[in-house]
């Protein structure tokens, strides 16, 4: 009897370039590399890559209390934000009821939700912002709701105000709401935020990252904050998979944070490098929205061509925004000034007198 048939074996095109070869204005990735006492700390763990890492993030932990001033009850910390998605939407509130999301927004809410059979509603954008009215009338008949501020991927804030609407709103439903502020650190220091109080009912969670502003992307790690005892459910799904977190972006993490001089100087280079551009945008006659984050979003009609042509012709990575359900424009990291000048030459070019 002759032996089965093997398959045949898989061929790479290794004459296409390699994404790290190219201009990334597509991942919203720091330019600014991360802090050295955070590198530093990933080399001094490379002898120990044999140990497992602390299942409970004992350390990182400690340390985000600290930070926030907050009992180490109400943080959970994770493989980045995505896991966190993940575990509350697998976790919290009414499991037979749709997640709350908003339309046109970063699509890691909806997979998730639809992955695990809740499905969700979709809140219209109030054109280029999250509308907190109409969010907080639907929040009561989901089971969970997820907001992004400032908003992916068009770069805007809510207001104060807003943050207060949307927190009562769960608070009055007891529907959890999981505010995801990826980018909030990019913002001024007095922008408003979601705030965890303790003792007032409101069943909300805010999500920050490591991979952002702290310029550790490759090494997935970020931290809920929230009640004690939604906290305690989280981690309690997170344990399922204990050594997520590794140790080299644990080490990373507590080091990041520790230097926040690292970050104030990120956050002001961003802010200047983020004036610059929007300003040359503005010269060379290009409309865009306004941003409070590490990335512009440009109306640019063809963008899922003109995301294409970008990356074929001229080896310029941008993020066509049609796959978060808001089309028309095109997403670009604040890259280097070098890298920024040579995308806006190239756009140019393909949207010559179509501005």
């Amino acid at each position: 009897m002759s032996a089965p048939a093997r398959p045949a074996a898989q061929t790479y095109n290794t004459s296409m370039p390699s994404a790290d070869s190219l201009v990334r204005l597509h991942l919203s990735e720091s330019p600014f590399g991360a802090s050295p006492a955070a590198v530093a700390a990933v080399t001094g763990e490379l002898d120990r890559i044999n140990r497992y890492p602390a299942p409970e993030r004992e350390e990182l932990v400690q340390r985000l209390s600290r930070h926030w001033e907050v009992p180490q009850e109400q943080i959970a910390v994770a493989n980045g934000s995505d896991e966190l998605v993940l575990a509350t939407a697998l976790t919290l509130g009414d499991l037979d009821r749709p997640g709350l999301v908003t339309a046109g927004t970063f699509p890691g809410y909806l997979a998730a939700l639809e992955r695990i059979g809740r499905g969700a509603v979709h809140v219209p954008l109030d054109g280029p912002r999250v509308d907190p009215a109409a969010f907080a009338e639907r929040l009561p008949e989901c089971g969970i709701g997820y907001v992004c501020n400032p908003h992916n991927p068009c770069g805007t804030a809510l207001p104060g105000p807003a943050l207060d609407t949307l927190t009562a709103a769960a608070r009055d439903s007891s529907t959890p709401l999981v505010f995801d502020e990826a980018y909030h650190e990019f913002g001024p220091p007095e922008q408003p935020r979601a705030k965890i109080r303790p003792g007032d009912g409101a069943p909300v969670l805010v999500l920050r990252t490591f991979s952002k502003a702290y310029g550790l992307a490759a090494l997935r790690i970020g931290y809920a904050l929230g009640p004690a005892e939604l906290i305690a459910e989280v981690r309690r799904t997170l344990a399922v998979l204990p050594f997520s977190v590794n140790r080299a972006a644990q080490a990373a993490a507590v080091a990041a944070l520790a230097d926040q001089a690292f970050l104030d100087r990120v956050r002001r280079e961003s802010a200047e490098r983020r004036r610059w551009f929007c300003a040359e945008l503005d010269r060379r006659g290009y409309r865009r929205l306004p941003s409070v984050t590490n990335f512009v979003t440009i109306a640019v009609a063809a963008s899922g061509d003109a995301q294409t042509v970008l990356a074929r012709d001229h080896g310029i990575l941008v993020r066509d925004t049609g796959v978060f359900g808001f089309p028309g424009h095109l997403r670009v990291s604040l890259g280097s000034e070098e890298e920024l000048r040579t995308f806006l030459d190239a756009l140019d070019q393909i949207t010559a007198g179509a501005r």
